[in-house]
């Protein structure tokens, strides 16, 4: 294990993070099906944390990490879809 972690470099760490993200994105077709999987939300912030935390934008991190927060301890619930609100 150590070899693998001498070998990623920030940059590298940067693609990861970037790349899990994108797979665990909330796709808009999707919305409806997955709103309420608190799993699936928690992850999605998550991973968007660490890209920003990667990003040196830790002011966005935590936002994201709270949001993530938020739908493990059940204090988030998923908004009103926004097709409904017109």
């Amino acid at each position: 294990m150590e070899v693998l972690k001498s070998e990623l470099t920030t940059h590298d760490s940067l693609e990861l993070a970037e790349a899990l993200a994108a797979k665990l994105v909330i796709a808009p077709n999707d919305w409806h099906r997955m709103k309420g999987n608190r799993k699936a939300q928690a992850s999605q912030q998550l991973s968007a944390a660490l890209v920003f935390l990667l990003n040196d934008n830790p002011k966005a991190a935590l936002t994201h990490l709270q949001q993530a927060t938020g739908w493990l301890d059940k204090s988030l619930s998923a908004p009103r879809c926004p097709d409904h609100n017109r």
